[in-house]
């Protein structure tokens, strides 16, 4: 657990310009808050002590505003910033090094009947303000999101989306992101 707060400050000091020590960070920010209550929560959720794990989740929900629900999978390196009204529902997975900007949700549209009803975001993600992703969608590694886009359909990797319902653009990518994704590569 330890590691995974160790990389979200780290994520968030490399991509938040207004982040100025690690211990600010840790202290003041609702997304690393957010982020400890879930992890804890996440663990009596696994260990099938669901009621504990949801009563801390709404605690968590209580002093942060973000809602996280215990049964979702998040990776390392996550920033909500100015977290405020995110909800990430049950069954969503996210992958490591996303951004999550405030009102955003990944959630379910409850028409879903098998059991995968929430979203699976890969790597190196960033979700606008006010963005809803809906429904059991993958949206691919390096994507982007924009505010108060509402996703309803899988997104290949690096694309944007932008508009209600949104409209998926493949992004062409330089040799300079190419090279840069291939450090990141090489360092994981």
């Amino acid at each position: 657990m330890f590691k995974y707060i160790n990389e979200d400050l780290k994520y968030i000091m490399d991509n938040d310009p207004a982040a100025r020590n690690k211990i600010e960070v840790f202290l003041l920010y609702p997304s690393v808050h957010a982020l400890l209550i879930y992890r804890i929560s996440h663990f009596f959720y696994k260990h099938k002590i669901f009621f504990f794990a949801r009563l801390l989740s709404q605690f968590g929900r209580f002093i942060t505003g973000i809602e996280i629900h215990p049964g979702a999978k998040i990776g390392y390196g996550i920033l909500i910033d100015h977290g405020m009204g995110v909800v990430i529902g049950e069954t969503s997975i996210i992958g490591d090094r996303v951004t999550i900007y405030q009102g955003a949700t990944i959630g379910a549209t409850g028409n879903e009947k098998e059991f995968k009803r929430h979203p699976t975001l890969g790597n190196d993600i960033v979700v606008g303000s006010g963005a809803k992703i809906l429904g059991p969608v993958n949206i691919g590694s390096h994507s982007k999101i924009g505010a108060n886009s509402v996703v309803i359909s899988d997104m290949p990797e690096y694309s944007t989306a932008v508009g209600i319902p949104a409209r998926i653009k493949q992004r062409k990518i330089n040799e300079d992101e190419l090279d840069e994704i291939d450090n990141v590569v090489y360092f994981i």
